[in-house]
């Protein structure tokens, strides 16, 4: 495993830690589902400021075009994200009985998900060297 893709793995952690207590906190006022979406955010940016210097090392480039490409990569893995963590407390936890933390752990395996997907797409995409 190569270090930028460990150090993706590491800020990713953190990043969805964020994302996690963002949610959970959300979740006190607003339902589950509105709660993940709410959470989102914050943990993007994490994401976005420790990758751009640390994993992708792209501080020459204009950060500007990097962040509309960082978010619309991050728009597809919310999608991703929203839909295994609700299909897993709305649908698959009930079939099976598993009620210990169900939403926690829903929406953790959820932000999990899309960790390929999303380096490679932030790797040839986000970050691409030589573009703005």
């Amino acid at each position: 495993m190569s270090r930028d893709f460990l150090l993706f793995l590491l800020i990713g952690g953190l990043a969805a830690l964020v994302n996690l207590v963002g949610r959970i906190i959300f979740n006190l006022v607003v339902d589950y589902q509105l709660a993940i979406i709410l959470a989102y955010p914050p943990g993007m940016a994490v994401a976005f400021l420790l990758n751009r210097h640390f994993v992708f090392r792209a501080d020459a480039h204009p950060a500007v075009g990097q962040i509309v490409r960082f978010a619309l990569v991050n728009l597809l893995s919310l999608a991703q994200i929203w839909m295994v963590s609700v299909g897993l407390v709305d649908w698959a936890f009930p079939r099976i009985g598993f009620t210990w933390h169900a939403e926690t752990i829903g929406h953790a395996i959820g932000l999990g998900s899309p960790v390929l997907t999303s380096y490679f797409a932030h790797k040839h995409f986000s970050f691409r060297a030589g573009k703005g």
